[in-house]
């Protein structure tokens, strides 16, 4: 063989050799830390635990500020980081401030695991646990979570509104937005049930596109909305309030457990946002909803393993990003 064939050869095993390196080093796996950090998963449970017993709203919050995490630059904890001179930070867009909590949460494992497992465990890694967590809190299922991520070191408030999915969007643009993070249609459908916990603050329902008073500059309440319902909102949500303490559940039967009661209200128009009433407009996403409504089991089963492939998203492993000393700073 010759030596440019010789070379050209060799060329194309080193690729596959390193493009099989870094498939591997991108697997994510459960029990990460059983060797390095045997109580990192304990330490996590127990603090989101804490907080709940003050707090039951932290569970649902929790959740979320996974989900608004994974969904800009990956789960790599950027949405952790503080702003600071020069920059404003993802947790500091409108989008996330004032309606992420659970900051607290999540310090208060990092410092405890700082002191027994210094630098081993990551801040991506503890929001993903306390999201795991906060769902068993929840009444939901209790399951493993891979692990193994590394924190990110940019956060960026201006790369929120493109990513995170507006509760205004219809069907196709959420269908776009979550295919743009590898999700499929379904998915969407069985993620956008974390909508029966928690809460939303009014200047979401009355923003953007106004379902209570203003619905597409009609000067009318949105007519998709059940008329039993819109009263409810608009007694939680004066028209012109601007509180930013004035909150409405998701949920208005079972706002804490996580159960499909969400996909029970938007089959009778009582979704909350402009988001959830559109999921009937589709063939599939319709025929989703119904089959979501009709077998909790089934769905739970769907919400935790699309949780799972979430926290997959755009992840750095091996030597990527680095591991904070604290989440809310870059080393």
């Amino acid at each position: 063989m010759s030596s440019s064939k010789m070379q050209s050869h060799n060329s194309i095993a080193l690729v596959v050799l390193l493009s099989i390196f870094s498939c591997l080093e991108a697997q994510l796996q459960v029990g990460f830390y059983s060797q390095t950090c045997p109580i990192a998963e304990a330490v996590v449970t127990q603090q989101v635990a804490n907080a709940f017993l003050s707090n039951p709203g932290i569970a649902p919050g929790l959740v979320r500020m996974h989900f608004h995490d994974c969904f800009v630059r990956g789960c790599d904890a950027s949405i952790l980081i503080d702003s600071a001179w020069g920059n404003t930070a993802e947790k500091d867009s409108p989008v996330n401030n004032p309606s992420l909590i659970g900051f607290e949460v999540i310090d208060a494992a990092k410092s405890i695991l700082e002191t027994q497992c210094k630098g081993i465990v990551s801040c991506a890694d503890i929001l993903a646990f306390a999201a795991r967590d906060s769902i068993a809190l929840s009444f939901g299922p209790v399951y493993q979570v891979p692990s193994g991520r590394r924190d990110g070191r940019v956060s960026l408030a201006s790369e929120v509104q493109s990513n995170i999915p507006s509760p205004a969007m219809n069907v196709d643009q959420l269908t776009t937005n979550f295919a743009n993070k590898q999700l499929t249609q379904d998915e969407m459908v069985t993620l956008s049930g974390a909508h029966t916990i928690g809460v939303s603050h009014c200047s979401i329902i009355t923003g953007i596109d106004d379902r209570l008073y203003n619905f597409s500059g009609t000067n009318m309440p949105d007519p998709a909305l059940n008329p039993s319902y819109l009263p409810q909102l608009q007694a939680a949500c004066p028209r012109g309030s601007t509180s930013t303490s004035s909150v409405v559940p998701m949920d208005p039967n079972t706002p804490m457990v996580l159960d499909n009661n969400y996909y029970a209200n938007v089959l009778v128009n009582k979704g909350l946002f402009t988001s959830d009433w559109t999921l009937r407009t589709n063939p599939a996403t319709a025929a989703a909803v119904n089959d979501n409504a009709n077998n909790q089991a089934q769905w739970l089963n769907k919400f935790t393993a699309a949780v799972v492939k979430m926290g997959y998203i755009d992840v750095s492993t091996g030597t990527a990003g680095e591991i904070r000393t604290n989440c809310r700073v870059i080393n």
